[in-house]
């Protein structure tokens, strides 16, 4: 189990693998629609964000690292206005971007109209993911347009995270979901895999059927 502690230090001592520079190719590809609200839950500093703004949505990520968040304001050149509190919320003052820093359990309130997730289900080890998956659903509104982006590979040969989803899993937690697109990503997972003799990582697009446009 990955614990909170654990994923601070990873962004202290950037083992941050999992990060794409030039953003994710499966989210340009398949997202469909503009405006409307999406929720990138523990969004690192995500390139994806910015993206996902210039589609003219408004953009809500939460993210545990403090680091992270940093980053990301400063990468992207981004000023920002900071709210405190048990969850600090960061503002982007020219674009719809706010990102909560905090534990993602502490925050609430939210109705998002679509979802995207990349590195978020792919986090969570195997025990935890009803939990995530259930106060996820309380963020967004009833019927949202969701992308999920998961691996599939031979958990057994080398431990998460990321961690393995398969296909079953998924559909159980989101029954809208359709498999769109799959391709194999051993050159974009940490070197643990590759050490491990893991020789096909699967990156599987999920999309339900809808569009996001508000």
């Amino acid at each position: 189990m990955v614990t909170n502690d654990d994923w601070i230090q990873r962004w202290q001592e950037g083992r941050t693998a999992w990060h794409e520079v030039a953003g994710s190719a499966g989210l340009q590809q398949h997202w469909q629609g503009s405006g409307g609200s999406v929720l990138v839950p523990l969004c690192g500093k995500s390139v994806d964000m910015m993206w996902l703004a210039q589609q003219g949505h408004e953009v809500i990520g939460i993210e545990l690292a403090g680091r992270a968040v940093d980053e990301f304001f400063v990468e992207q050149q981004l000023d920002r206005t900071v709210e405190p509190g048990a969850v600090d919320i960061h503002r982007a003052k020219d674009l719809p971007i706010t990102i909560y820093c905090g534990d993602y359990y502490d925050v609430e309130g939210l109705q998002c109209d679509a979802i995207y997730d990349r590195g978020a289900l792919v986090a969570v080890d195997g025990a935890s993911r009803a939990k995530y998956v259930a106060h996820t659903n309380k963020l967004l509104v009833p019927n949202p347009s969701r992308l999920v982006i998961t691996l599939e590979y031979e958990q057994s040969l080398v431990d998460g995270p990321p961690f393995s989803v398969p296909a079953d899993e998924v559909q159980g937690f989101w029954t809208d979901l359709q498999r769109v697109d799959s391709r194999n990503a051993i050159d974009e997972v940490p070197p643990k895999f590759r050490e491990a003799g893991v020789v096909d990582v699967a990156e599987v697009v999920w999309r339900s059927a809808g569009s996001v446009s508000k």
